[in-house]
């Protein structure tokens, strides 16, 4: 097993079966020394810096009805709202005040959110903010991309949720195929974004050899980001009564991802943070470099209910950058204002 692990930081990639043992390994030794290797090779990468994200989760209203999501359109309990212009243009002058140099414009796939009244948005943030501009909007036309990234988007997240086509399926409805998630992954990187995979970790149905095939994903798709986190039921979903994911699982799966992958940008997700206190804190020790505090106005916060008991009001919440800029300084992590651009070269 441990030989196993050698061989992965040695050459950065295992075959399929090789790869499957560590994503199922509960040994200790061999955890730690992934999570020890990942610390090396993220501190070699990036150096002792974690970077900040100043996320707004400017509307809950989606299209989409995927199964694990709590707000799906069906889900007629989601109370829903979107942020304004103004709101969103306050919300990012007080993260530029707090420091930040990256937002992340979040939100489900939501029709009124058209070109056409997202573009002045993004022009209004880059004429009056010097940041760093990302988007986590879902599927979207190639046309659609690329005016978005004229207008100053330079950044996308798009989790693909999983390589197996037939776990997929079993996630989202029909609408939505593998195929065309994984054509907006390209569309989004042949135009010249940096995007961001991922998946979640003890989905409904997922296996090790799911997880281990995504694995591979990622390596070949070298994207400049990976966001994963443990799954989390949300009560008016289909998969409400489904056990949440595994903390420990998606820890050791940071370290993976940072051996295999060693410039890319990687998440301590608020999901973990959620199934674990201080989550988002661990995770650096797993390999992780970026934290995303949420600025979303706490009223709106709260209903973005994407799964139960998400944390807002802690580490995650960006009026407590403060506290968590103490609590990385402690374990010798520093948050510099930077635009933390991914080191991926594609």
């Amino acid at each position: 097993m441990m030989s196993l692990a050698e061989k992965l930081y040695r050459e950065k990639t295992l075959p399929f079966e090789e790869l499957k043992i560590l994503v199922e390994t509960e040994d200790d030794g061999v955890i730690l020394y992934l999570r020890s290797r990942a610390e090396e090779i993220r501190d070699e990468s990036y150096g002792r810096n974690v970077f900040l994200r100043a996320l707004i989760e400017f509307t809950n209203w989606c299209k989409c009805d995927c199964l694990y999501c709590g707000i799906r359109c069906s889900n007629r309990h989601a109370e829903r709202y979107r942020l304004s212009p103004d709101v969103i243009l306050s919300a990012v002058e007080e993260g530029y005040k707090l420091g930040f140099r990256t937002v992340v414009l979040q939100g489900g796939e939501d029709p009124y959110f058209t070109d056409e009244r997202l573009i002045p948005i993004i022009e209004e943030i880059r004429s009056s903010f010097d940041v760093r501009i990302t988007l986590s909007l879902g599927e979207r036309s190639r046309e659609s991309y690329e005016r978005l990234y004229n207008a100053g988007a330079g950044r996308y997240l798009l989790r693909h949720e999983s390589i197996t086509a037939s776990h997929f399926a079993r996630l989202h409805p029909p609408r939505q195929t593998l195929d065309g998630r994984i054509k907006a992954l390209k569309d989004l990187k042949e135009i010249g974004y940096q995007v961001g995979c991922g998946f979640m970790v003890g989905s409904p149905f997922q296996t090790s050899d799911d997880i281990t095939r995504d694995l591979l994903f990622i390596k070949e798709f070298t994207p400049h980001m990976v966001g994963i986190g443990p799954f989390i039921a949300q009560q008016d979903t289909p998969f409400a009564s489904y056990p949440n994911g595994s903390a420990s699982l998606t820890l050791k799966l940071l370290s993976i991802i940072r051996i295999m992958n060693p410039f890319l940008l990687l998440p301590a997700t608020t999901a973990l943070a959620t199934v674990r206190g201080k989550g988002e804190i661990e995770g650096l020790g797993y390999g992780a470099n970026v934290i995303m505090p949420n600025i979303t106005p706490k009223e709106e916060r709260r209903k973005y209910r994407i799964y139960d008991d998400k944390a807002y009001g802690g580490l995650e919440a960006a009026e407590n950058v403060e506290r968590l800029k103490w609590e990385v300084g402690r374990l010798g992590y520093s948050i510099p204002v930077d635009y933390g651009d991914s080191r991926v070269v594609n």
